[in-house]
């Protein structure tokens, strides 16, 4: 009886180890599914963003990366916990019931993993919906902008006709002032001159009454 108990119990251990191999090898499997799911991540936001070419889409599609490496950091910390549990629970035993939890808990996180995916690479998922409607968001508001700018364009425009219009008024306002300072110039010539002649009549005129006085005897 002892052996048949023995044989049970290394062919439990063998079962056991051979369990215990095939979860390394689901973790690898995990591992090697993380990994392309973060390339497969890379790719779509880089997708993205070359379609958007906008910085603000970009990083709100990074910070959901983000947020999804953090989800499976997450599921990843949860897996190493019960992997810890199942070799606390080996010491203990029953085995098996604690490698059913674990083979349950895989698959709800390949579940859950094929969820995220899914929804990623669904054009009607929850994400892609939230990176649309804000693109269409920023389109408006880039509208609205080239709208602004538009109407700045008018209005400087109009301002650049009124200015020219008004240089135009100011050269012939200038124009005309200056022909007003030249005839005004020429008559100021002519007054000055007509003074001059006056004045030296007026002294030719003081210089024969003084003449006319003197010969006539008459004393001032």
């Amino acid at each position: 009886e002892l052996r048949e108990l023995e044989k049970q119990v290394e062919s439990v251990l063998l079962e056991t180890k051979a369990t215990e191999r095939q979860i390394y090898q689901q973790d690898d499997d995990l591992e090697t599914i993380k990994y392309h799911c973060e390339s497969l991540e890379s790719q779509v936001i880089s997708l993205y963003a070359e379609k958007v070419k906008l910085k603000l889409d970009t990083e709100t599609a990074q910070e959901e990366f983000e947020m999804m490496l953090a989800r499976n950091s997450a599921y990843r910390e949860k897996i190493m916990a019960h992997k810890e549990r199942y070799r606390e629970a080996e010491s203990n035993m029953p085995v098996m019931l604690e490698l059913t939890k674990k083979r349950d808990m895989v698959k709800e996180l390949m579940a859950k993993k094929k969820e995220l995916m899914h929804d990623l690479q669904n054009p009607e998922g929850q994400v892609i919906k939230q990176v649309q409607e804000e693109i269409t968001y920023l389109k408006k508001e880039v509208t609205m902008v080239n709208e602004s700018i538009n109407e700045k364009k008018n209005l400087l425009e109009e301002e650049k006709k009124v200015h020219a219009k008004l240089r135009k008024e100011i050269e012939v306002q200038n124009k005309r002032c200056d022909a007003i300072l030249k005839r005004l110039h020429c008559q100021l010539n002519k007054f000055q001159s007509h003074k001059r002649q006056w004045q030296w009549n007026i002294q030719q005129m003081e210089k024969k009454a003084a003449e006319l006085r003197k010969c006539l005897g008459i004393t001032e």
